[in-house]
């Protein structure tokens, strides 16, 4: 398999690709092995992490450049994306302990009731492209910490940074057959479905999630999935600055080119400040810097699979023939698989783009009367991962997003994700939750004691 610049097309690397003969081996090499693996100490298994976390800072800048160079992003955000993984690194190094360690939970006097933590054995982790450090580290490392061998499928788009992951966590001590990387596309995937596997994690599209959870039901293991969502942001008319808020918006629909699942990908703003709002966000983004992500002063890179760039267009081109204003942007940016970010205004519910996931630099932005409105439109959605509502009166955008169905709310900020918070979806945004202490347990199978004293 070659991995590909998607600016130049040119072949960054060529990985061999997994058949089911080496995937069935692999699996052959982690059940033998993770047996030894679950009896090693915790305290061991946190000493290999706070190893890896120093090869990754040793190694950060080759590291920047490889994941630039294969999804395209600027490398000012690859570097983010590092740091702020190595961030959830800390979280579960100071954490881990405290979370796993048998609790005495309920005593009687006469009999003793413990929770303990065993991992499930073999997981399998299918992960993304668009941000492969970060949603990663959401599976792999806590489930090592917690005692599992991972057969770990990077996505095609980011197989070098893959590859790049698990040299360092070999290096820093991880047994091989115990972090084993399993390289391919979609393919290479559905082998995995059919393995006798203990738990399965995936990070992507609702599609395949929805595909992945029918295909292994059967099984009756655990599963979590990070899919994707249709995110909103309401901006209330309780706002002081709204310059600072239309630039907050701003950097959370078109970070990463909007190629994140908690990017914004719908504004709502009260009439009263509309207008105001309209005109500081379009300004912000006509400022965006687009092209080569090598420059420091990029701010938006390449659309990593290039085809999609026509998705995009598509969605521009279904709002405008409904009645959408094109703002700014709508177009490609030289020869490349470059968009100008894209604001449409007037838009309305019948429009792909307030309702499909867009996973690019384009967002509608729409005028609503009042909160109740608002929320209706908010709420207009079959995703339900993050909402934001910005306003001066917190208690009244708690109130907002209580009547959000979504799993995580942010009330003057947007766009962000905390270890020390469970990070999951409703409805077609996913099923359970990685990251906090909830995310920890979730590979590990409890195990309960009853322990009566003579």
């Amino acid at each position: 398999m070659n991995v590909l610049n998607p600016i130049t097309n040119q072949t960054l690397a060529v990985i061999d690709v997994d058949t089911l003969e080496s995937v069935m081996t692999k699996l052959t090499r982690a059940k033998t092995a993770s047996l030894g693996f679950a009896l090693t100490s915790l305290d061991d298994r946190l000493s290999i992490i706070s190893t890896f976390k120093s090869l990754l800072l040793q190694n950060i800048d080759s590291l920047a450049i490889d994941l630039t160079n294969e999804v395209g992003k600027p490398l000012s955000e690859s570097r983010n994306e590092i740091n702020s993984s190595i961030a959830k690194l800390d979280y579960f190094l100071n954490e881990a302990e405290q979370i796993l360690e048998s609790k005495t939970v309920h005593t009687d006097g006469t009999t003793d009731e413990i929770i303990d933590y065993d991992p499930l054995g073999v997981i399998c982790n299918i992960s993304a492209w668009n941000y492969p450090y970060l949603v990663g580290f959401n599976i792999f490392i806590p489930a090592l910490i917690a005692g599992n061998a991972v057969l770990y499928k990077p996505s095609e788009y980011a197989s070098l940074t893959g590859q790049n992951i698990a040299k360092l966590l070999h290096e820093a001590g991880v047994p091989e057959d115990i972090f084993i990387a399993i390289y391919g596309d979609g393919i290479v995937g559905t082998y995995l479905l059919d393995l006798p596997l203990d738990g399965y994690f995936f990070t992507g599209s609702y599609q395949t999630g929805q595909y992945i959870s029918k295909r292994i039901a059967s099984k009756l293991v655990p599963v979590g999935l990070e899919l994707g969502g249709k995110d909103p942001l309401y901006v209330t008319d309780e706002i002081d600055n709204i310059k600072s808020v239309a630039e907050s918006a701003a950097s959370g629909v078109f970070y990463n080119n909007g190629q994140s699942c908690c990017s914004i990908e719908r504004i709502y703003v009260h009439e009263k400040v509309y207008d105001e709002f309209l005109i500081h966000f379009i300004n912000e983004v006509k400022s965006m810097k687009v092209g080569d992500p090598h420059k420091e002063e990029t701010q938006l890179g390449a659309i990593t699979r290039p085809n999609h760039i026509l998705f995009l267009l598509a969605q521009i081109e279904d709002a405008i023939h409904k009645g959408a204003k094109l703002e700014c942007g709508g177009e490609q940016v030289g020869d490349g698989p470059f968009l100008a970010p894209t604001i449409l205004t007037n838009v309305n519910h019948t429009m792909d783009i307030m309702k499909d996931e867009s996973f690019g630099p384009v967002i509608g932005v729409m005028k609503v009367e009042d909160d109740l409105e608002a929320k209706e439109l908010m709420n207009d959605t079959d995703f339900g991962l993050t909402s934001s509502v910005y306003t001066n009166n917190i208690t009244r955008g708690k109130s907002i997003i209580k009547s959000l169905d979504t799993g995580t709310g942010y009330i003057n900020c947007c766009d962000r994700v905390s270890p020390w918070l469970p990070w999951s979806g409703r409805r077609h945004s996913g099923i359970g939750s990685t990251l906090s202490e909830i995310g920890l347990i979730s590979f590990c199978s409890p195990r309960g004691y009853h322990i009566r004293k003579n």
